[in-house]
């Protein structure tokens, strides 16, 4: 945009200071500009036109200041690991500074005939197992997706969505989410964004554009409202506490195989000094860990590209420059291969091969590809590569913190926190591959390290409120880790509720992990009943499921006497095949046909009384 002397009313200097300045506003910024102006001449109303740059292509609304300057936003969020609660929890507080009435509230406790006196929406969404909701946002997606969802003409909403592009249904909830609410008539107040693991910068955009085109539109009082407006509007969600973004680096005090000899596992016990982090965490949140790649892989990747391990290259959008044998090392994600990472590989290459496996045809050998592959193989199989390595690192996405539910409570090991890691190995492709932050913390870590952590909050995840109510607590492997924070929490409030553990794992004599503890809970009636499955020490492979199936009476019994219910391991496997056993305890003891069960289940869930942590 050029203004010109001879047809504006401005003067020369005027004009050259707009000629300036204008090209280097970020859409953003020209649509609060435009907003600013509009109310500050009392406007009625406001048409906002945000970047448009993400695949739903649709313009923001148009909002009238009166409207706008009483409504409320809703914001809701369906979370499986915590981090949507989290993003919601900031962004609200954002709004509230700048006085705007917030309701907040995850999808399971928000009842969804509500839905047709909501003006302004944010939905914010993590996609679950393959593109499924997750489970605090089942009940509100199957609701919108039916035939009872109202016409939604007066809504205006906008949706951020978490996902994994590792994942074939890359997340699908917010798209489906998206679709939907625009099928109801809603009107976007900004484009959908759907954020990768290393979703931080995108959360900050789309909360950007949105709060740009809310204040669009909110009568501006007064010179000090218009300076904050524009001063919280750049301002970044993050906290400059201890946080994902600014990690605390916590001391490793122990670090011990819980399996014995001759166990075709490893699992591993670790104990971090949290002393001068001021963390404060429950049973049942998680703990991330910022991991680093394993040296020898990042040597290797140097060597094959012949590249200067010493090069500068960008790590950041803000132009940060680090050698790249430590960007390849702790900043970018080498172990694993997407579908978007192979698309940017192929339009750096002119291989024939790697451009016929990104066209749409070829979807079932792209994926089959992508398995069991690192960067390694992708630089190995469609070489040679006539680009730079700061081309190259371009492409890469951040490597993303592992989360592990905590292992420990905080009031029995104050300034402690512990994990149980399960370090995955396994051969693929003709190489032997370890996880990154399991090999991480079990083959080089050692007390005196440290390593970079947060707490992940998961109020999806959480103990009764009323200490006598009877838990029940189903894990396979290390997924019994959260349920050893719970019976530490349980040993030092006094809860008098009674507890029943269902455990399983390989053998008995190897894999019983955490067997001492158990057994001393036990004998102090901390822990009233246990019932275990070791898959290998019978010729017919015993699970978790068939013990609770074994005791199908009484776990109904607990059910109907109040109890929570708990599972935590694998989703694909252990998670579906505990929820299919449960449907069919209900059956069986309560008499209920499939579609009572389902019912039953779901509002088991609605209450909090049937949570998973599942992975």
């Amino acid at each position: 945009m050029q203004f010109q002397v001879m047809n504006s009313p401005f003067k020369q200097e005027q004009a050259d200071l707009l000629n300036q300045v204008l090209p280097s506003m970020t859409e953003s910024q020209k649509i609060w500009l435009s907003g600013y102006l509009a109310s500050s001449q009392a406007a009625s109303t406001v048409t906002a036109e945000p970047d448009t740059g993400n695949d739903s292509g649709t313009e923001a609304s148009s909002l009238t200041v009166d409207q706008t300057a009483t409504r409320e936003v809703t914001i809701l969020f369906g979370s499986h690991t915590g981090n949507c609660e989290a993003l919601a929890g900031e962004i609200s507080e954002k709004l509230k500074e700048q006085d705007y009435k917030v309701i907040l509230s995850d999808m399971d406790d928000f009842k969804p005939k509500s839905l047709k006196k909501v003006k302004d929406l944010l939905i914010l969404t993590s996609t679950h197992g393959d593109g499924d909701p997750p489970d605090n946002a089942m009940a509100f997606y199957d609701f919108i997706h039916s035939k009872r969802a109202p016409a939604l003409d007066d809504l205006r909403y906008s949706v951020l969505s978490l996902g994994d592009s590792s994942y074939e249904f890359f997340c699908q909830t917010g798209k489906d989410f998206d679709k939907k609410l625009e099928d109801l008539g809603g009107k976007r107040i900004y484009p959908r964004i759907d954020c990768d693991l290393d979703f931080e910068e995108p959360a900050e955009e789309w909360f950007d554009g949105v709060l740009a085109t809310l204040n669009n539109a909110k009568q501006v009082n007064t010179e000090e409202g218009q300076g904050s407006q524009q001063e919280q509007t750049n301002t970044s969600i993050r906290k400059s506490v201890y946080s994902r973004s600014n990690p605390f680096k916590a001391e490793i005090l122990e670090n011990l195989n819980l399996n014995g000899r001759g166990s075709n596992k490893e699992n591993r016990h670790l104990e971090l000094d949290l002393e001068g982090a001021n963390f404060e965490f429950e049973p049942g949140d998680s703990l991330g860990i910022f991991p680093e790649n394993d040296p020898a892989l990042v040597a290797k990747l140097i060597q094959e590209l012949e590249w200067d391990p010493e090069e500068l290259v960008p790590v950041n959008k803000q132009g940060e420059l680090r050698p790249l044998r430590d960007a390849l090392t702790s900043t970018f994600e080498i172990t694993g291969l997407t579908k978007p990472l192979l698309e940017k590989a192929g339009q750096l290459s002119a291989n024939e091969e790697l451009n016929k496996l990104v066209m749409p045809d070829n979807q079932e050998q792209l994926k089959a590809y992508l398995y069991g592959r690192d960067l390694i193989d992708l630089v190995q199989d469609f070489g040679p590569w006539n680009v730079t390595a700061e081309e190259f690192t371009a492409i890469l996405r951040k490597i993303p913190p592992r989360l592990y539910s905590i292992a420990s409570s905080l009031k029995a090991n104050p300034d402690e926190v512990h994990l149980t890691v399960g370090a995955l190995r396994y051969d693929a492709h003709g190489r032997k591959r370890t996880g990154v932050c399991s090999g991480q913390c079990a083959e080089r870590s050692q007390p005196g390290d440290t390593l970079p952590v947060f707490i992940q909050r998961n109020s999806n995840f959480k103990l009764p409120e009323n200490p006598d109510t009877p838990v029940i607590m189903i894990g396979a492997g290390t997924g019994v880790a959260p349920y050893r924070a719970f019976l530490e929490e349980r040993e030092e409030t006094g809860a008098e509720g009674e507890s029943w553990l269902f455990f399983g794992d390989q053998h008995f004599v190897t894999d019983f992990l955490y067997q001492v503890e158990w057994q001393r809970w036990l004998r102090e009636g901390i822990l009233t009943r246990v019932d275990v499955a070791f898959s290998r020490d019978t010729s017919e492979k015993v699970y978790v499921q068939h013990r609770m199936l074994e005791k199908s009476h009484d776990l109904y019994q607990w059910l109907q006497d109040g109890a929570a219910i708990y599972v935590c391991g694998d989703e694909k496997y252990m998670a579906k095949d505990v929820e299919a056993t449960l449907l069919t305890i209900l059956e069986q003891e309560g008499q209920m046909s499939i579609e009572e069960a389902e019912t039953y289940l779901a509002e088991l869930r609605k209450q909090k009384r049937y949570q998973r942590d599942v992975y």
